[in-house]
C-alpha cells in the first residue's frame, strides 16, 4: 500500500436519463447511495466536495455548498471544483489531497447535472480568451464536428473504417445491457449504426453520445479510517485510489501571444515527448508505480466511438495504431485481454458533465469488488479511468484492490 493511497469506502449513482428535474435531487440520491454503500452516517462526513455544473444557475456554481445544504448542515468543510468533463476527477483529487494532508478523514464527493436538449455549447456571452467559445463562434466547430476530425485522423493514419467505429458502439451497447444505471439498454448492430443519420462525416448519430441528466458520488476515507472500521473487499481490504492525474498539456509555447509567433528558430524548444492525452495516463502510471500491462479494466471517455480507440492507445493499452486490431479480435470486450467500458460507457449513459468522471470510478470500484453483476470482468485487480475536459483539462484515476 502506497503512502498516498486513499480508500474508496462507498459509491453511488442516480440513473442517467432525461428526467427534467433539478440537479440537486440527482446528487442527493447518489450521495445517499454512496453513504449507505460505505456504511457511513452523514454526520460523520467532515468534507464535501461538489462538482460544479455551469448550466444550473448559482446553485450549480457553488455545488459543494448546495449539496451540503440539501443533505443537512453538519459542520463539514466544503469545496467546489470545475474542470469541464474532468470535473469529477478534480473534485476527487481535492478530497484526496485533504485526506492525505491529515485535514479530513471522511470525504463525500458529488457530481450531478441537468442538461439541455442537443449538443453542449458554451454559455452565453463573449469570451475571446476561451478556446472553446472561439471554436464555436469563429469556426462553427460544435463538439460532433470536433469528434469527427479525430475520427477522420484515425482513418487517414491507421486505416480505421466506419465499420470499426460502429463496432465500438455495438460492444458498449452490449456491455450496458446489464447496467441498471445506464440510460440506453438496447443491443445495436453495425448496420443500425451505419444506417443512422450522419451527424458529422464520418460519424453517425449512434457513434456520438447524448447529453443526459444523472449523478454519481464517492465516499473517500483515509486508509487508517478504513482499517479501523473494517472496510474490506472479499478479505482483500478496500478498493484504493493509487493515483489521480490532472496534468495540463506541455507545448513549446505556453502563452499564445502574437509577438511570440516568430520564425526565429533560436527561440524554439523541444516538442513534447507525449501528446496531452498520453501524458494524462503516464502521469497516473508514474504516481501509482505500475505499468499499463498491470491494468485489468479501463473506463474511457467515449464521446464518440472513434475517441474510444484513441484512448486505448493514449493509455498505452496497445501500440499506436493498433486499437482497431484489438477491437476486431474482441480483446476490448468483457472476456477479452483488456475490457474497455464494461459499464457501457457514454454510449449507454450520455454526458452528465460533473458526474461522468465519478461514474467511471463507481464502475471500476464495482468491478474490483466483483459486484458488477452481468458485466463483471473476472479477476479484475487494477482499473484505470480517463477523460478529457477540453479547455478544463483531462484526468485519469487508477484504482486497485
Amino acid at each position: 500500500m502506497s503512502t498516498h493511497d486513499v480508500a474508496v469506502a462507498g459509491v453511488g449513482m442516480h440513473p442517467w436519463g432525461k428526467w427534467g428535474r433539478n440537479f440537486v435531487e440527482y446528487g442527493v440520491h447518489a450521495a445517499r447511495a454512496a453513504l449507505a454503500d460505505a456504511g457511513v452516517a452523514w454526520p460523520d462526513v467532515d468534507l464535501i466536495v461538489g462538482g460544479e455544473t455551469v448550466r444550473n444557475g448559482y446553485g450549480g456554481y457553488v455545488a459543494g455548498a448546495t449539496f451540503a445544504q440539501a443533505l443537512g448542515w453538519n459542520g463539514a468543510k466544503v469545496a467546489t471544483s470545475y474542470a469541464a468533463c474532468a470535473t469529477g476527477a478534480q473534485a476527487l483529487d481535492t478530497a484526496r489531497a485533504r485526506i492525505l494532508a491529515g485535514l479530513s478523514e471522511v470525504a463525500l464527493v458529488v457530481g450531478a447535472d441537468t442538461t439541455p436538449k442537443g449538443f453542449l455549447a458554451p454559455n452565453a456571452g463573449e469570451r475571446w480568451d476561451d478556446p472553446d467559445w472561439l471554436r464555436f463562434r469563429l469556426l462553427g466547430m460544435t463538439n460532433p464536428a470536433y469528434f469527427a476530425l479525430y475520427a477522420r485522423r484515425r482513418m487517414d493514419l491507421y486505416g480505421a473504417t466506419v465499420e470499426d467505429f460502429a463496432q465500438v458502439k455495438v460492444k458498449n451497447a452490449r456491455h450496458g445491457l446489464a447496467n441498471p444505471h445506464a440510460r440506453y439498454r438496447k443491443e445495436v448492430s453495425v448496420a443500425d449504426v451505419l444506417s443512422s443519420a450522419v451527424v458529422s462525416d464520418p460519424l453517425h448519430l449512434l457513434d456520438i453520445c447524448a447529453t443526459s441528466d444523472g449523478a454519481a458520488a464517492v465516499v473517500l476515507t483515509s486508509t487508517e479510517y478504513a482499517k479501523r472500521h473494517g472496510l474490506s473487499t472479499g478479505g482483500r481490504g478496500p478498493v484504493r485510489i493509487n493515483a489521480i492525474s490532472t496534468v495540463t498539456p506541455t507545448f513549446p509555447q505556453t502563452v499564445i501571444d502574437m509577438p511570440l509567433l516568430s520564425t526565429d528558430a533560436t527561440t524554439a524548444v523541444a516538442a513534447p515527448e507525449r501528446t496531452f492525452k498520453e501524458s494524462i495516463g503516464q502521469a497516473a502510471y508514474d504516481e501509482a508505480g505500475i505499468d499499463p500491462a498491470d491494468v485489468s479494466v479501463a473506463e474511457v471517455y467515449d464521446l464518440s466511438t472513434a475517441l474510444e480507440l484513441d484512448w486505448i492507445e493514449d493509455l498505452q493499452l496497445c501500440g499506436r495504431g493498433d486499437a482497431e486490431a484489438l477491437l476486431r479480435a474482441g480483446e476490448t470486450t468483457i472476456g477479452g485481454r483488456i475490457p474497455v467500458n464494461p459499464s457501457g460507457g457514454l454510449a449507454c449513459f450520455g454526458e452528465a458533465v460533473p458526474a461522468q468522471a465519478l461514474a467511471q470510478v463507481c464502475e471500476i470500484t464495482w468491478q474490483l469488488r466483483g459486484q458488477a453483476t452481468g458485466r463483471q470482468v473476472e479477476g479484475a485487480r487494477v482499473g484505470i479511468t480517463a477523460n478529457q475536459g477540453l479547455f478544463g483539462h483531462g484526468s485519469s484515476v487508477i484504482l486497485s484492490v
